[in-house]
């Protein structure tokens, strides 16, 4: 009997002691609905997502104290020995239709108002086809540059093309020259680096598509 009852008085003992300490562990730690797995790669996806904008952040910050606009060159304009508009400078951002057309980097051929197929119908006059140039120019925005006409004259227009970030800015000319054939020479060039990634080009194809609406088109295309 004595072993029995030491039995009965201490198992019991000894299984509320182990549900006390069972309990006083749980209390000490979360419950299980609130523990969030470790899931390194969410971390590091949250991490990266912040620090992007966090960099996007700076970098707007950076192009609003910093305005890379550069000096505008003085030799833009009509040239007079010959009549033409600049050639470009070695680097790659710049095309014009004063270069060779064995320079495929720097030549783009002119544009013709009245072209020869009769698409237009009834030609136009250089006063005419300059309205439609500005028109197109000041509505057409490659790449989301805005354009700012700066110069204009019967036969000439300078235009200031500013990038949405940093304020880069490209010198983009157009002229008619004397004479009788409907031809519009131009040349657009970025007044900083050394390459830009085709967007003189790019503007170039812009204007002219949008040109070609009116009935212009370009000597050849490219």
């Amino acid at each position: 009997m004595a072993g029995h009852l030491v039995v009965s008085c201490c198992l019991p003992g000894a299984t509320t002691s182990s549900r006390a300490k069972a309990a006083a562990a749980s209390s000490s730690s979360p419950p299980s609905s609130n523990l969030k797995p470790t899931n390194s790669r969410g971390d590091h996806t949250r991490i990266g997502r912040r620090d992007f904008v966090l960099r996007s952040s700076e970098l707007a910050t950076l192009a609003a104290i910093f305005h890379f606009s550069g000096t505008k060159p003085t030799y833009l304009g009509v040239q007079k020995n010959p009549p033409s508009l600049a050639l470009c400078p070695a680097t790659n951002n710049c095309v014009s239709t004063s270069e060779e057309i064995s320079d495929s980097n720097h030549y783009a051929p002119p544009w013709n108002y009245n072209p020869k197929d009769g698409r237009r119908g009834k030609p136009v006059t250089k006063e005419e086809a300059m309205k439609e140039l500005i028109e197109v120019v000041t509505k057409t925005k490659p790449d989301n540059f805005t354009p700012r006409i700066v110069e204009k004259t019967d036969d000439y227009v300078c235009v200031e093309y500013e990038s949405p970030i940093f304020g880069f800015v490209d010198d983009v000319e157009f002229w008619f020259p004397p004479g009788n054939k409907p031809i519009v020479q131009y040349r657009t060039a970025s007044r900083s680096g050394f390459v830009d990634f085709n967007a003189n080009k790019k503007r170039v194809k812009e204007l002219r598509l949008a040109l070609e609406k009116k009935g212009w088109a370009s000597e050849s295309n490219f």
